[in-house]
């Protein structure tokens, strides 16, 4: 039998190819990344890091640097008036671009060894490897990091879903000085847009809807609030636009493919939660390829993403029934405990079981009620 090139074959040098290439690395694997981009890679998305991502980065030895990012201590929920925000139980998120992070977390995986090919064409996989550029590299595993539009998650026969829905996202850079200590979600009838600092002189705004023709211009009137904050203010580079999904696949492990990241199943961007999730599978991931044992890391892959799951549900209800979001801001804006432990079990510092008894479950009559009713039983 040929001598393998490389243990690890990963497709894909995005945040979770990349966080895989650390953790297998750091179980003592020869890992080889390829992808068509050159570093730092872009992509549009929200670029706030949750405490529980912080956490999961420094497990892997990725440090966010303090000088191009930005401290967030919460969340704060504003719509129909109204307003309700909550700390994180332990430490801050911390908001920061997307090209900064990526070169950060591409410099931890050449001090830790690994191997790149960028700008290259991955063409398939079969029984040897990978085939780049028309030349196969053998290999022990592949780990397709691809994305929502994976390749080697359709080239492996993984490509059949359990659920699958899609929003849109288009996202903007804004020079001016952030003017709040949370990361903010403003909610309308037909959109959100989620507001974040990433540094002392930026922030970056996200609106996401299910209209794919919807763009930032056409919202911004729907929310006067925000609109007086940005307008006047210079806008930072392009629009930028991306596919947001929440899909759940049948499997992620087929013989010694694995998928992870995107590629492996998503949960929706407006949980924040994506990138934590992919940190989190890099690690399960290494410790079953160390163990030999992919089946482990299918089912801690179903158990990671479980919570962020319930969460994204229970968010995008607010987004799919007026009704549930009217009634559920007024609720938490008369009684600003209860959000605090769903935050909580959001960033999973509490489960959702406990979240449901101290935060939902104080709130059911507010919740049902109309506000005159409100009025008369208080």
């Amino acid at each position: 039998m040929a001598q393998l090139e490389t243990d690890v074959f990963i497709v894909g040098g995005g945040p979770a190819g990349l966080a895989a290439a650390i953790a297998a690395r750091e179980k003592g694997f020869r890992v080889v990344v390829a992808d068509c981009a050159q570093p730092p890679i872009a992509k549009p998305c929200g670029e706030g890091l949750m405490p529980d991502a912080l956490t999961a980065l420094r497990r892997l030895g990725v440090t966010v640097p303090v000088e191009h990012s930005f401290p967030f201590r919460g969340i704060r929920f504003l719509g129909s008036g109204r307003s309700v925000d909550a700390s994180f139980p332990s430490g801050c998120g911390r908001g920061v671009r997307r090209t900064i992070l990526h070169q950060a977390m591409f410099e931890r995986a050449t001090e830790a060894g690994v191997s790149f090919r960028w700008g290259v064409r991955v063409g398939g996989i079969c029984d040897a490897g990978v085939t780049v550029d028309g030349r196969v590299t053998s290999c022990r595993w592949i780990v397709g990091a691809d994305g929502q539009n994976s390749m080697i998650r359709r080239w492996s026969g993984l490509d059949l879903f359990r659920h699958h829905s899609r929003r849109f996202g288009f996202r903007r850079h804004y020079h001016v000085a952030p003017w709040t200590d949370c990361m903010e979600l403003y909610w309308g009838a037909c959109c959100q847009i989620y507001v974040t600092p990433v540094s002392s002189s930026e922030v970056c705004a996200v609106v996401i809807s299910r209209d794919r023709h919807l763009r930032f211009d056409q919202t911004l009137n729907m929310f006067p609030e925000l609109m007086e904050r940005l307008n006047g203010n210079t806008a930072v580079g392009a629009e930028g636009g991306a596919v947001t999904a929440s899909c759940t696949l049948k499997s992620v492990v087929r013989g010694r493919v694995v998928l992870i990241g995107d590629a492996s199943g998503s949960v929706d961007a407006i949980t924040g939660e994506g990138l934590c999730v992919s940190f989190q599978q890099a690690m399960a991931l290494a410790k079953a390829l160390e163990t030999g044992n992919l089946a482990s890391y299918q089912v801690e892959h179903g158990c990671l993403l479980r919570r962020p799951a319930v969460m994204a549900r229970l968010m995008l209800s607010l987004d799919q029934f007026g009704w549930v979001r009217e009634r559920a801001l007024g609720a938490l804006s008369a009684k600003p405990s209860a959000f605090s432990p769903l935050l909580a079990a959001h960033v999973g510092a509490l489960s959702p079981a406990v979240s449901l008894f101290k935060g939902i479950l104080p709130l059911d009559w507010r919740m049902l009620v109309g506000p005159q009713a409100r009025t008369v039983l208080q």
